[in-house]
């Protein structure tokens, strides 16, 4: 429930389209359905938008944070931001009086134009279950773990991007299959690009879109561990699905996708980023690492497993426990299948779910946390626990609903439980 501040003037929230991604990051964590977009840029909506800030924090880039003051009647809208190739200027102080806004009202714009009057995220944990929808990414962590690396960000920007060569490229699902999901592994040279397990960076397709625009950079999560996918080189591997079809089922080609699965080794690739500065890994001793993911959410779950399985061997790190949940329509279209089956049983707790295999139930991730009630309250108990989920969006409320049921039927106050995730960095959600 909103209420709108009666000022002549307003201090606008806005997305620079110039730094953008395009990743769909700020517009699916709005708690408020603020955010929207279209094929060329993501906005805010002045009229819904109530400062809460929620959407600061977890865009990779930046561009999120940016703000205006103008008068309310001139607030630029919706149609006006979704054709913009940069953002306006800031309006001077004598623009600003000549639209009749006074020195007083334009520093009184320093507060959002919609207060909450109600705090959306609190009133929804807070409700008995089933009297209002739940708010899944109101548990979500803003901050990274306390013991995690310093993650470097935005080093190379769309206008300033740098280049990599493609050193491998392979289908890391079972050939023979539309669904393909490829490893791809790039190296950067001398160049410096530094990456930690959960971030990600952006790969910029070649070409035009169809109003001649440079294709803007679409984001992938980084799938190899900070010293390199191959230990002590200068490169990063990702993880891509071969996009042929929308979320509808109709026939698509994806433009990004496609282009980087087709890659051949020794092409050139233009690259952005490195992004992300939360859902970073803890390096404590004795941490626990709760991984739920489906499909190509298993980029930075390969990463932390990678590193603490290279810890491990070098015998300098002692590490606690390791829960994968991992999710795909069959076994055929889940990435490095073969690769997880020779991975030590004591060194990480792999569970598989599956929704599409034939003449059987379909299961999902939340299905298989709910069979391990047991082991996961003890880690919800434990403090050096850290959660991490990453998928399609679809996913989350269902992960987020079965850690609550898990914690709820142990005798655990959810609201307490999932508080104090967030607030200490260790339940992280990236979903897309």
């Amino acid at each position: 429930m909103n209420m709108v501040v009666e000022a002549g003037v307003i201090k606008q929230h806005l997305i620079d389209p110039e730094i953008c991604i395009r990743c769909n990051t700020c517009e699916a964590t709005c708690p408020i359905g603020a955010i929207t977009h279209d094929d060329n840029n993501y906005v805010v909506r002045a009229d819904v938008c109530n400062g809460c800030m929620a959407c600061i924090s977890p865009c990779p880039t930046g561009s999120i944070d940016n703000w205006r003051t103008m008068p309310t009647a001139r607030a630029y809208s919706i149609e006006e931001q979704l054709t913009w190739e940069e953002l306006p200027a800031e309006m001077s102080a004598d623009q600003l009086a000549a639209e009749g806004v006074s020195p007083t009202e334009a520093d009184a714009a320093e507060m959002p134009a919609v207060v909450v009057a109600l705090d959306t995220a609190a009133s929804l944990s807070a409700a008995e279950p089933g009297t209002v929808p739940f708010n899944s990414s109101a548990y979500g962590a803003t901050m990274p773990p306390w013991s995690a690396a310093h993650a470097y960000t935005n080093l190379f920007s769309p206008k300033k991007a740098t280049s990599a060569t493609v050193v491998g490229n392979f289908n890391c699902t079972e050939a023979g299959f539309d669904s393909q999901t490829h490893h791809v592994v790039l190296d950067f040279g001398t160049m410096p690009f530094p990456v930690l397990e959960g971030q990600s960076i952006g790969i910029v397709p070649p070409g035009t879109d169809a109003m001649g625009r440079v294709h803007q950079p679409r984001q992938y999560s980084v799938a190899s561990p900070r010293n390199g996918e191959r230990p002590g080189y200068n490169n990063v591997s990702l993880t891509v699905k071969r996009v042929t079809e929308d979320h509808m089922g109709n026939a698509v080609r994806g433009i990004a996708s496609n282009y980087v699965c087709d890659l051949k080794v020794g092409d050139k690739v233009t690259v952005v980023g490195p992004f992300g500065s939360t859902f970073l890994m803890p390096n404590h001793p004795r941490s626990h690492i709760v991984m739920i993911c489906t499909g190509t959410g298993s980029a930075p779950m390969r990463a932390m497993t990678e590193w603490r399985r290279r810890l491990r061997k070098s015998g300098k790190f002692e590490g606690g426990k390791l829960l994968l949940f991992f999710g795909a329509r069959t076994q055929q279209e889940l990435p490095y299948f073969g690769p997880l089956q020779s991975l030590p049983k004591d060194f990480i707790d792999i569970n598989f779910a599956f929704s599409r295999t034939p003449n059987q139930p379909k299961r999902y991730v939340q299905d298989l946390m709910r069979e391990r009630a047991a082991d996961l309250v003890a880690l919800l108990k434990d403090e050096q626990s850290h959660f991490y989920v990453c998928g399609l969006k679809s996913m989350e409320e269902g992960v987020v609903l079965a850690l609550r049921d898990v914690a709820q039927e142990a005798g655990l106050d959810w609201e307490t439980v999932g508080a104090g995730l967030k607030r200490e960095g260790r339940l992280h959600l990236e979903t897309y």
